[in-house]
């Protein structure tokens, strides 16, 4: 009797890479890629932090103990672990019940609410922080002019954890929402109809099965929080953070080692929190999408659930609207400060002399969206349907891109790819390349959430009827990855026009973006002006959510 031989890892590979040569093919191009535009630009940065300055003496790594013994690196590290764990609890919990709301109950200004809330992440870092300080600052209109009270301090650790909770909740809400509305209702339905409660139906089924969503948000939230500096920057007073402190030494002491390492250890607790969040998923099963034909969501209708559901949702969308309706009033005013008349002369400065640079962002988002979303979703599909030798580097690379901060980014860019044969700065390559490799992670997530809760048996029965793996993907799979296309290409876009600390520092003269524009405005106290172009810049993005909601719309009807 002979038993048949065990299949080895190496022949299970070759045989996987004969089945798909076109996608191996695909991802041997972003495996590449991802090499050259996230892991070199990285592993620049880290070789740097380990030089020595004129000023000191020692190997690299005496150095590097030397460094790490000052007390100020070792605050900064615990105020950014407090803050993003701080903003990543309140901005999930928040963009959950806004999106639970939004997709199992009846509640009213449904497209309201969505469009308004998506305005934090739509605009520039600072906006908020901005809005924050006329409002509630020493001279603040709600502090000074109406309540009288006399050197109000807006500033510090409380105010930047309600900003950076505040500006980052779209994210959690637009991954959230994706999965909530994805999500086969069978099971929601089978328990309610075992005269199961509505609570117990959420505790038991619709709770557990968005959890992915849940914390992935968290994850996005927790690390994009830390890597900030822009809102930090403006209002966290003398709460300092890595990012913070890193900009302060590249940009104001021109101490490259010290502030590539300061940004080095933000990659810490990054890389923490995604592998606990890939340990947890991978032991858990969340498929819910089996092809059967099911109604797709359900509906709550109890006033005691529906009721404090809107009004919490209407409290996010009014204080939303009283910080950007300052935005406004500020553009829209002569001085602001000194004179509050009306003026429209920030938009005809805006209209003139900002157009080139407006011009220049929208066309590096409109190239770098795409591209970020269809990469992501390539590598979710090939992570999680395909397991092809190498698919580590792949993993490790885009984990490390948005892992690292956006100043690692920058000046990792500036390092690798200022030399030939690599000479890229200057031009809109380098610019598209940093956004692209920023972003494209939010992809990653969103489409391996979607992917999980695809039961695999659909596309198996399409290959068994001898459909191709390309029409496979393009007519079963992606149809299904709509709410994840949505999240993607959204998050990619607004991010493409309104990112700072990675592009601040490949703009040249002739890639000026609006941001940049922005914050040189607030930097010359010319608060007008700035608010002028956020306001513009926040209609722009906007009309593309709303054309791509229209598109992706009309292209579900249509299949």
């Amino acid at each position: 009797m002979t038993t048949a031989p065990i299949p080895r890892p190496f022949s299970t590979g070759l045989r996987r890479i004969a089945a798909d040569p076109w996608l191996f093919g695909i991802f041997m191009v972003l495996s590449l890629l991802t090499v050259i535009f996230a892991i070199l630009p990285i592993a620049s940065v880290l070789v740097q932090a380990l030089r020595a300055t004129p000023t000191e003496t020692g190997s690299g790594l005496g150095i590097l103990i030397e460094r790490l013994s000052a007390p100020l690196i070792w605050r900064a590290f615990g105020n950014t672990l407090l803050l993003g764990a701080s903003s990543a609890l309140i901005s999930t919990l928040t963009g959950f019940l806004l999106a639970f709301a939004m997709t199992r109950t009846p509640m009213r200004g449904k497209r309201t609410v969505h469009m308004i809330a998506l305005l934090p992440v739509i605009s520039p870092p600072f906006v908020i922080a901005l809005a924050m300080i006329l409002l509630f600052g020493r001279s603040g209109l709600i502090t000074r002019e109406l309540l009288g009270i006399r050197g109000a301090n807006v500033y510090g650790f409380h105010s930047l954890v309600f900003i950076q909770s505040l500006a980052f909740t779209p994210l959690a809400y637009l991954n959230i929402r994706g999965m909530l509305q994805s999500m086969d209702s069978a099971l929601e339905d089978a328990a309610a109809t075992l005269r199961a409660s509505q609570w117990t139906v959420f505790r038991r089924v619709t709770l557990p099965l968005a959890l992915p969503g849940i914390f992935s948000s968290a994850l996005l939230v927790f690390v994009k929080s830390i890597e900030d500096f822009g809102n930090p920057l403006v209002i966290g007073g003398s709460f300092n953070t890595l990012a913070v402190e890193a900009y302060s030494q590249l940009i104001g002491y021109f101490n490259v080692p010290m502030g590539a390492l300061l940004a080095s250890l933000l990659l810490v607790p990054s890389l923490l929190a995604f592998m606990i969040h890939r340990h947890w998923l991978a032991k858990r099963s969340y498929v819910t999408v089996t092809g059967k034909p099911t109604a797709q969501e359900i509906r709550l209708t109890a006033r005691r659930v529906v009721w404090p559901l809107a009004a919490f949702c209407y409290l996010y969308v009014g204080l939303v609207v009283l910080l950007y309706g300052t935005v406004v009033w500020v553009s829209l005013t002569k001085i602001p400060g000194i004179d509050w008349s009306f003026s429209t002369e920030h938009y005809v400065r805006a209209f003139t002399d900002g157009l080139a640079p407006l011009g220049n962002s929208l066309t590096i988002a409109l190239i770098a969206a795409p591209v970020a979303t269809l990469a992501g979703l390539v590598i979710a599909y090939i992570q999680t349907r395909r397991r092809f030798p190498g698919a580590a580097l792949l993993r490790l690379g885009t984990l490390l891109s948005f892992a690292a901060p956006g100043t690692i980014i920058g000046i990792g860019y500036v390092s690798v790819f200022n030399t030939a044969p690599l000479l890229l700065t200057g031009t809109i390559t380098i610019i598209i390349a940093a956004i692209v490799v920023k972003t494209v992670q939010v992809g990653i997530e969103a489409g391996t959430n979607q992917l999980r809760q695809i039961d695999p048996a659909i596309e198996e029965a399409a290959m068994i009827l001898g459909a191709s793996n390309g029409r496979i993907f393009r007519r079963v799979t992606a149809p299904l990855l709509r709410p994840a296309i949505f999240t993607a290409m959204a998050y990619s876009f607004t991010r493409g026009l309104t990112t700072l600390s990675a592009i601040i520092f490949l703009v040249s003269a002739n890639w000026t973006l609006i941001t940049v524009t922005i914050l040189n405005q607030v930097e010359t106290l010319r608060m007008g002006l700035a608010a002028a172009y956020s306001v513009i810049l926040i209609v722009i993005v906007l009309s593309a959510l709303a054309l791509l909601q229209v598109a992706l719309g009309r292209g579900a009807k249509q299949r």
